[in-house]
């Protein structure tokens, strides 16, 4: 090869690596790339005076409800067109939000779980219509056996995903008293998910199963259970593997108790100041906040443990809509299922859906509040907080209120995709290892 050529060479692949559409200030090296900011999306890409009127919007709300810190993303027709961090991650640090920061989803898991009960029906390793309980059912385990109320031995898969299983509310949930369940189960609190799920067996059920609907996060602990028995995988590793990963989300985890176990870029949990501090769920009588050693997040798995950033859940979101812009991660006829309302049974994971194709999934939880809205105009958003209001749930109207003037307020959406500016590799992945670029 000639020296000229040998040049052009060279200056060609010099070109292809440092070509980043993101990075448009200036030419950098691959290095300059694995910088947090850029292997996942900041502020700076939905930063400009086409957002000021809606950022107002927000500002205002969260000053309104005493928020700490929010994250919100935006997509359109199936991309990423707006991702913004408002507000602080950490109050102690100063640390801003930013679209990487990880928040808890609360039971915005329960559509994770659902999709993953779906995926395993599509692989014939379950149908909805197992037994969950008794001989010959999916948990067909001793510690399981002989339940006070025969009838438990009739749940399906199906009444679970539809919160039909039998249990209500009326004696409190059982996923929030992990210490009187330790203490009557005899062991050490907290009590994990399957010492719960067998205190509940112990009861009587409220209803017969399938003739009524009562919102279950037990229910959803119990189908964390099913996965990883028909899977033969841990339950967030199951999820990972065959849901997330495959929709291209890389930094969803299970969240956990104490500020000791935070994820990396995870946010800090804020309550109104005249929340009372709960007893720890670890047995020590000392009083905790209750975002941190006053709830047992763990416990919860597949009803409410995942943490995740907004624009992860978009993606999620996009990938199980049944719309032909993203790939779906399920069939058409899996997604059907989860949000026909003629069915019997959904909606399933979310948990809202109208027929003109709005389906929306909430989550709540001391400390975090989130809601994400497939809309039938081509948008979908997600907005996490960090802080928890002081009228709880009932703040998701004022939400969707406030997205709707937001959406209304930004004349001109961008025509490329965020996630084209984002390398698709987890958080946490350290510059020194560079397999990911071989």
């Amino acid at each position: 090869m000639s020296g000229k050529r040998k040049i052009l060479l060279i200056a060609l692949l010099a070109m292809l690596v440092s070509y980043n559409p993101g990075a448009v200030r200036k030419v950098s090296f691959v290095t300059d790339k694995l910088a947090p900011e850029n292997v996942r999306l900041s502020n700076v890409y939905s930063s400009g005076r086409e957002y000021a009127q809606a950022e107002k919007t927000i500002s205002s709300f969260m000053r309104k409800w005493s928020i700490t810190g929010a994250s919100i993303a935006v997509s359109r027709d199936g991309r990423l067109v707006y991702a913004r961090g408002f507000g602080l991650a950490d109050t102690l640090t100063g640390e801003e939000v930013q679209p990487y920061h990880k928040f808890r989803v609360a039971s915005i898991s329960k559509l994770v779980t659902a999709v993953a009960v779906m995926k395993l029906a599509e692989e014939k390793k379950l149908s909805l219509r197992d037994r969950v309980f008794g001989p010959g059912a999916v948990l067909d385990d001793p510690y399981f056996s002989n339940p006070r109320d025969k009838r438990v031995n009739d749940i399906t898969i199906a009444h679970l995903l539809s919160h039909q299983g039998g249990w209500t509310l009326r004696w409190g949930d059982q996923m929030f008293m992990p210490v009187v369940i330790a203490e009557q189960m005899g062991v050490k609190p907290p009590a994990d998910t399957r010492t719960i799920v067998r205190f509940a067996l112990n009861k009587r059920l409220h209803f017969t199963p399938g003739t009524g609907t009562a919102y279950s996060n037990l229910g959803y602990a119990i189908l964390g259970l099913v996965i990883e028995k028909v899977s033969g995988m841990p339950y967030d590793e199951y999820c990972r593997k065959m849901i997330l990963e495959p929709a291209g989300i890389f930094d969803m985890t299970l969240g956990k108790n104490l500020p000791s176990g935070k994820a990396p870029f995870e946010v800090s949990y804020y309550t109104p100041s005249d929340v009372p501090p709960k007893p720890s769920v670890y047995g020590t009588g000392e009083l905790l906040p209750p975002p941190y050693g006053g709830n047992d997040i763990e416990a919860l798995g597949g009803a409410g443990a995942w943490i995740a950033t907004a624009p992860d859940l978009i993606r999620l979101m996009l990938a199980v809509d049944g719309l032909p812009s993203r790939q779906d991660i399920l069939s058409e006829e899996s997604i059907t299922f989860m949000t026909d309302n003629g069915n019997g049974y959904a909606p399933v994971g979310w948990k809202t859906t109208v027929y003109n194709g709005t389906w929306w999934r909430t989550g709540s939880f001391p400390g975090t509040a989130g809601v994400m809205k497939k809309q039938p105009d081509g948008f979908s958003w997600v907005v996490l907080f960090n802080t928890s209001a002081w009228n709880g749930p009932e703040i998701y109207t004022s939400i969707n209120n406030m997205m709707y003037r937001v959406l209304a307020q930004v004349r001109h959406w961008p025509d490329y995709d965020l996630f084209d500016y984002s390398l698709p590799v987890p958080l946490k992945q350290g510059l020194a290892d560079s397999s990911m670029l071989r």
